[in-house]
């Protein structure tokens, strides 16, 4: 059977969820969620992701993002495998730590009703799974967002989105709004003390979830042709690199120097390891792609000049 291939475009809302491999965990505890949550706020910066809502548990996790940009792919490959370089390094473990490809299932943008039944989906996912004890509240499960959504903006993580759903409620960013949110939120999680019902399996199960036109919408967004698929790796990579050369223009410019004179610096030359270091901070290109593309030698040089300026 053929792979699922990824529709990628500018806007899109996606629920990501992957599982470990073999089902067994992908956080051994609360360090590793903490690194986790790390991960993902570093991958929000280099594919400018904006997260609506994220549920951790203890052998998969779910995530509701927007990409205003076409960087799904490229972003999930940097997150996914980032992650398990950090996890196999502190557990002195090797391979696989997720199980095959994550499901993207996309979600209709078109109008927020769509978006709101996922975040509840997600949010709702502890008590799906017998993890709120009765009486304690959804809050008293601290690895979702549900807990970021009840406090302040300056207090929240920075890389969460909630106006969007929050607003399809009818509520503010305030404390009265919060309390309203709240509120709705503790009624949902008494109504789904009743079981799965069938919005929530369409969520689980397909891959789009939206309007009746939705798939005709899609079409139209990303040009389907039928022998081409609609992946198109080459415009999310497009997309990905004009990012990336658009921050080696503002750094020459804001040095008042020409491509050209930062290509004849030395290999290491502190300029170059500066440029370097934000590329890899916000973008996914590669050690490879920064080498060449700065005149830098090879990437373990480039690498090496890097991790110098950072000692």
């Amino acid at each position: 059977m053929p792979r699922q291939l990824r529709i990628e475009y500018a806007g899109a809302i996606y629920h990501v969820m992957s599982r470990g491999a073999r089902l067994e965990p992908i956080f051994e505890d609360n360090k590793d969620r903490k690194t986790f949550l790390k991960t993902l706020a570093q991958a929000c910066e280099k594919a400018e992701w904006e997260i609506h809502a994220y549920c951790l548990m203890t052998n998969h996790f779910h995530i509701i993002m927007e990409t205003p940009k076409p960087t799904l792919v490229a972003g999930m490959k940097w997150f996914l495998g980032t992650y398990t370089q950090r996890y196999n390094a502190r557990h002195k473990a090797r391979g696989h730590l997720f199980s095959g490809r994550y499901k993207s299932l996309l979600v209709d943008e078109s109008d927020d009703f769509y978006l709101r039944s996922v975040c509840d989906y997600v949010h709702l996912n502890p008590v799906r799974a017998g993890l709120v004890e009765a009486g304690s509240g959804l809050e008293s499960y601290p690895w979702s967002s549900y807990r970021n959504y009840l406090q302040t903006a300056r207090t929240r993580k920075p890389w969460l989105r909630v106006d969007r759903l929050l607003g399809e409620l009818g509520c503010r960013d305030n404390g009265r709004g919060r309390r309203k949110f709240k509120t709705y939120m503790e009624g949902r999680a008494n109504q789904e003390q009743g079981g799965e019902d069938d919005m929530a399996k369409h969520i689980r199960r397909g891959w789009r979830f939206g309007a009746e036109d939705f798939l005709k919408r899609l079409q139209e967004k990303v040009k389907l042709a039928p022998k081409r698929g609609n992946h198109r790796p080459e415009e999310v990579a497009a997309s990905m690199e004009a990012k990336a050369n658009g921050i080696i223009a503002e750094e020459l410019a804001a040095r008042n120097i020409t491509l050209r004179e930062l290509e004849t610096m030395k290999k290491m030359h502190p300029v170059k390891a500066e440029i370097a270091r934000r590329l890899r901070k916000e973008t996914t290109m590669t050690w490879a792609w920064i080498a060449l593309r700065l005149n830098g030698g090879s990437p373990s040089t480039m690498t090496s000049t890097v991790y110098q300026l950072e000692l």
